[in-house]
């Protein structure tokens, strides 16, 4: 995974990103709090919670595009956030709509036409509070 990170997603691994769970229904993508994800107010810069928060539903998304054989398009169409509690150690992105992905990208082959959805993804820190929530919206269009 590593490899992968570095090859593909230089600054997730630079950030050291980490993926902690994955399978087709839900992931958890973590964030440490360090001297690269930190900012000047000692907490989490917004960017890397988002990085980790994108990945936490891109990682579910190209799993069932790989899975359905089919080349598809996938990009982030839209984003809202949430920042709730300041962000002070690791923080773990967990989405557990892999399912809401895969309907959505079977549709977009079986119609051949594009689709979006819009999946969520919650930050909670070492002590089991929500520091932020995400809402990313995907689309998907088969080649």
């Amino acid at each position: 995974m590593k490899i992968f990170m570095l090859s593909k997603l230089p600054l997730a691994f630079l950030a050291q990103l980490s993926i902690d769970h994955m399978d087709g229904h839900r992931s958890a993508v973590s964030l440490p709090y360090n001297y690269l994800t930190k900012n000047p107010f000692r907490s989490i810069y917004f960017a890397a919670l988002s990085m980790a928060a994108e990945l936490s539903t891109g990682i579910l998304a190209l799993s069932h595009v790989e899975k359905s054989g089919k080349p598809v398009s996938m990009l982030v169409l839209g984003m809202r956030a949430e920042f709730l509690k300041k962000a002070k150690s690791r923080i773990v992105f967990t989405c557990d709509q892999g399912d809401v992905l895969e309907k959505t990208i079977a549709d977009s082959i079986s119609e051949n036409t594009g689709k979006t959805s819009e999946v969520y993804s919650s930050g909670i820190d070492s002590s089991g509070d929500i520091v932020a929530k995400f809402w990313f919206t995907w689309t998907f269009k088969p080649k």
